[in-house]
């Protein structure tokens, strides 16, 4: 664990003071050394070690981690380790997308862009994999609870609530596939499909904003 709790701390000191003195200190103990061990992770991770001059590329993005660093506003909720690996993680993608561009007239880019995205997923690290995963299930869940239910017309608010009641209950739920999902919530709201489909698009909406603003680190 070399992004600790008080690595966390320290960036959000950094975030919350202008003493430069101070901001120095904390950088060179704490923040440059978790930023340092982050980046290679997550070369090697992901696989980002085929991209040419990688070892430029990696000292170039943890010169560019220290220029955002005041952007980071643990306010919103996101750890600082969540918000610094996606967006990490979405520059190397970024370099992946620039380098294959270049080399479109001896690689099809469709087909690299497949093969890339498909060593990806493959080699994922179980580290990264799960944490991420449980910070955006707690975020989503904060999500939904904030949504505005008075201005939900009685049919919504109820699936609604029905999804609710299966989010809390996955570890209850034998299986747990799109037919069955259906089936539990015509039951838990008396509904047919389609009234269930009419108010889950309402909050597939919400739901896409959301996931929009996870990729991007605003939350």
């Amino acid at each position: 664990m070399y992004f600790t709790q008080e690595h966390e701390d320290a960036i959000v000191r950094y975030t919350k003071i202008n003493d430069n003195k101070e901001r120095t200190e904390l950088y060179i103990k704490w923040i440059q050394p978790a930023f340092n061990e982050m980046v290679d992770k997550i070369v090697f991770t992901y696989k980002f070690t085929s991209l040419p001059n990688i070892d430029d590329l990696r000292d170039e993005c943890k010169i560019w981690l220290t220029t955002i660093l005041h952007k980071y506003n643990p306010d919103k909720g996101s750890k600082a380790f969540s918000y610094f690996s996606v967006i990490t993680k979405n520059w190397f993608i970024h370099k992946v997308k620039q380098t294959s561009k270049k080399a479109k007239r001896e690689v099809d880019y469709e087909e690299a862009s497949a093969e890339i995205s498909e060593k990806l997923v493959l080699t994922e690290d179980v580290y990264y994999n799960v944490r991420e995963q449980q910070e955006f299930w707690i975020h989503l869940w904060e999500e939904i609870e904030s949504w505005d239910t008075n201005s939900m017309s009685e049919s919504e608010r109820k699936v609604y609530e029905a999804v609710k009641i299966l989010l809390l209950s996955v570890d209850d739920i034998e299986i747990f596939n799109k037919k069955a999902v259906y089936f539990y919530l015509r039951e838990i709201t008396g509904f047919n499909t389609k009234q269930v489909v009419t108010q889950l698009n309402k909050m597939r909406k919400k739901y896409r904003h959301f996931k929009a603003d996870w990729k991007e680190g605003k939350i």
